[in-house]
This record gives C-alpha cells, structure tokens and sequence, in this order.
C-alpha cells in the first residue's frame, strides 16, 4: 500500500477567515471552497510526513503543524508586516533548522521552518 496523501483538518467556525490567512501569509492556492471546508495547496508536491512529539524542542510546546517553506526570514517578514503576533522568534536551531512559531486565527500554533545548509 501506498499512502498517497495525508491531510491536516483544521476545526474553525470562520474558514474565510483560515483561508485568508493561510493564502496570505503562505501563498497557498484556494484548490476547493465549499463554504463549509476550503482546501489549500501549493503547486509543489510535498512528501508524505507524521510526527509524534513530547515536546517541540528547545524548549517549546509541540506545535499543531509544520511548515516548511523556502525562505523562512521572508515568511517571518511578511508575518510581521501582517501583525501577526511572534510566539516564538525567529531561531537557529542545534538539529539543523531556522524556525519561528505563531498563531493561526484558530489559535493552532504554527512551527514556520526552513533546513538549513
């Protein structure tokens, strides 16, 4: 068996809402909007991943979803100049990764991250 997709269901009483700042910050394309769900993606296929974490390292809470994206200092730029609140700054991690962590509108907290090297 092959697993072809996992999906990440976010509960909101305002998908408009998700969905624009999603769309906003991340440049993610509106693929179905039905009112009651919408579903975003990217043109890039992204491989298949689940993690299970106790913690989400250096010290910080495990946060709801990953996202990984090319350049993580733009996407902390751009979260600031959305006035989207920091909870965590933008860091230079031991294991390899830059990363930040905020809040999406539903209050799910985003680990923004990037490889480095």
């Amino acid at each position: 068996m092959t697993v072809k997709r996992i999906v990440a269901n976010v509960a909101t009483s305002s998908v408009k809402e998700l969905q624009q700042f999603y769309v906003a910050l991340f440049d993610l394309d509106v693929v179905m909007d039905m009112g009651w769900i919408a579903t975003l993606s990217c043109a890039q296929t992204a491989p298949v991943q689940i993690s299970f974490a106790s913690e989400g390292g250096s010290g910080t809470p495990v946060p709801d979803l990953s996202i990984e994206v090319e350049d993580v200092d733009a996407v902390y730029e751009r979260a600031q100049a959305l006035g989207h609140e920091i909870f965590y700054p933008l860091t230079d991690e031991p294991w390899g990764v830059r990363r930040f962590y905020l809040h999406d509108p539903a209050g799910k907290l985003l680990n923004v991250l990037a490889h480095q090297g």
